[in-house]
């Protein structure tokens, strides 16, 4: 590390900074439903973790993420359309699951929160991927009087609605059956009906900003999309790329 530090000090006085830059560590901005499965993939980055919305406006702030994967592509399109990402690449997709208390045996299907008592339950915002893809698999199942026949708390995150119910502060939730599989046996998951599932599909985008590491961006991008990166997000619970 000294000895880097050395040249790359050399290499300053010279004017030619742009050489060391390769040496950066590469920091990737991902969805929380990745959180467990990016750093099996590659542990070396610096990784941030949050809902795809915040770290989308973090970026669009100036924020020194590399690469940015999300859990909809909304967001990366949004900032490919402000010349902030290149072109968005889906690599992923995920299934929707009302989550429970692992003990829990009051709720065990979409009917069960349409009808008895008024629960607890915890979605994600309008805002976020998973928020948006919960109003989406109501409406599709015509249960949207789950959101108003039940106490709701909105939270910013998938990884937020599952500590939410992990914890008992909610009595169920609806999130990514992935978050289920990565919860070390806190939560179950209870199908929702496969016909009114959402697309849900995971993009990632190489941001562009000055000072990026872009050759580790692209390289990083071809291993999450590679066999090895998709052999472990298949591990994950997450399914392969589908439609847009």
């Amino acid at each position: 590390m000294k000895t880097l530090a050395t040249a790359c000090s050399a290499v300053a006085v010279t004017g030619v900074l742009a050489a060391c830059g390769s040496n950066e560590a590469l920091t990737v901005y991902g969805a929380s439903s990745l959180k467990q499965v990016l750093p099996k993939i590659e542990a070396s980055p610096t990784y941030s973790f949050a809902g795809s919305d915040v770290l989308a406006q973090q970026i669009e702030n100036g924020a020194p993420a590399d690469l940015f994967a999300a859990a909809s592509p909304k967001y990366p399109k949004q900032l490919a359309a402000k010349g902030l990402c290149e072109t968005p690449v889906p690599f992923a997709s995920n299934t929707l699951a009302i989550i429970v208390p692992a003990g829990s045996k009051g709720i065990n299907s979409l009917a069960d929160l349409q009808s008895g008592p008024r629960r607890r339950l915890a979605i994600g915002t309008a805002a976020v991927p998973i928020g948006g893809y919960t109003r989406e698999v109501l409406a599709n199942a015509g249960a949207e009087e789950v959101l108003t026949d039940n106490t709701v708390s909105d939270e910013q995150d998938a990884a937020g609605i599952v500590s939410k119910v992990a914890l008992g502060s909610a009595d169920a939730g609806i999130a990514y059956v992935t978050e289920a599989k990565s919860s070390d046996g806190r939560v179950r998951a209870v199908a929702l009906p496969a016909s009114a599932q959402p697309v849900v599909s995971y993009m990632a985008c190489v941001v562009i900003r000055d000072g990026a590491n872009s050759a580790a961006a692209k390289s990083y991008l071809k291993k999450l999309t590679g066999a090895g990166g998709q052999a472990a997000l298949k591990a994950a619970g997450f399914g392969p790329v589908r439609g847009l």
